[in-house]
């Protein structure tokens, strides 16, 4: 008995519109949560303002929504990171590697399967 495989081009112009709706899926995701991260500061400041104007306090210009670099935001972001890792057992940083005694493992063997038959 054999088995032949026939491809048409039909199937390769089917397999060539599923790649394509792939990619365009794929790409349009990307390009919407690229969208949406951007957005993201713009929805913060409007968010803040709104719970500036409820607390009574006076809006000023840079009091309400200070804008601050990439720079300042990656320095804070990094002391933070220091300082909660501080919190945690100091180790050797130390990695060794030990030779396994037993090598053998039923898990892995294939006898096992062969006379379940």
């Amino acid at each position: 008995m054999e088995l032949a495989f026939v491809i048409s081009p039909a199937d390769i112009k089917l397999g060539f519109i599923i790649a394509l709706v792939g990619i365009g899926v794929v790409f349009s995701a990307l390009l919407a949560l690229t969208v949406v991260f951007n957005q993201i500061p713009r929805i913060l400041k409007i968010q803040l303002k709104r719970k500036v104007r409820r607390s009574g306090k006076p809006l000023s210009g840079e009091d309400c929504c200070p804008d601050i670099s990439g720079d300042t935001n990656a320095a804070i972001a990094l002391a933070l990171h220091l300082y909660f890792s501080e919190q945690h057992d100091k180790e050797s940083n130390i990695v060794t590697i030990e030779k396994v005694s037993k090598r053998y493992s039923p898990w892995s063997s294939k006898i096992y399967g062969l006379r379940n038959l």
